[in-house]
């Protein structure tokens, strides 16, 4: 299976927060929770769903995985919802030991070799949403294979960002870029080795 991620992200970078209830994330003092809701367009929603739908599983990070399980987990009648729950469910965590959502396995001790024995599984995509501790870990172990971020036209000024101030550098190949009625863009990218840098 093919590895790929989808986040969203702020211009500032900022992938904290996101969702429909501002009091989902208050980590070290988050206040600025519910930017994504309703921002792109119809069009853009539907890309999202499709995305969701071409799925043969989903990997996630605990946090994350505890917010979709609540969100998602009794929508099973929601295009989104119904392919989480059709879907088997990977979850990295060193502390999750009895998943409650249905098709979930846990990922422990050497992710890095479970990860590949997914990718090695016959397939189409295995999935990241959110998780951003989990798709920066991804990428500095080079296991992603496809990355897209959903840039939506706002500055947060504060909450977490994607990328760290400090951590591996990537270069990307671009795959496919558009943006929406409402300024939303949507970039995929493939990861392409290191940079190259000007020399003097």
């Amino acid at each position: 299976m093919k590895l790929t991620t989808m986040t969203q992200v702020t211009l500032d970078g900022v992938a904290q927060g996101n969702g429909g209830a501002s009091e989902e994330d208050r980590r070290n003092g988050f206040v600025r929770g519910g930017w994504a809701p309703g921002a792109g367009d119809d069009e853009t929603r539907a890309f999202i769903t499709r995305t969701y739908q071409r799925a043969d599983a989903f990997l996630f990070g605990r946090r994350t995985y505890d917010l979709f399980a609540g969100a998602w987990g009794p929508m099973r009648t929601h295009p989104i919802g119904a392919a989480l729950n059709a879907a088997p469910k990977y979850v990295a965590s060193t502390t999750l030991v009895d998943p409650e959502w249905s098709g979930t396995t846990v990922l422990s001790g050497d992710v890095a070799a479970a990860v590949r024995e997914l990718k090695a599984k016959p397939g189409g995509e295995l999935q990241v949403h959110g998780s951003g501790t989990l798709t920066r870990w991804l990428l500095e172990n080079d296991l992603v294979d496809e990355m897209t971020l959903i840039v939506v036209p706002v500055i947060l000024g504060q909450g977490a960002r994607l990328f760290p101030e400090n951590g591996p550098d990537i270069a990307l190949a671009p795959v496919e870029s558009r943006v929406d009625s409402k300024g939303v863009t949507i970039q995929t990218y493939r990861p392409a080795g290191r940079p190259r840098y000007a020399t003097a």
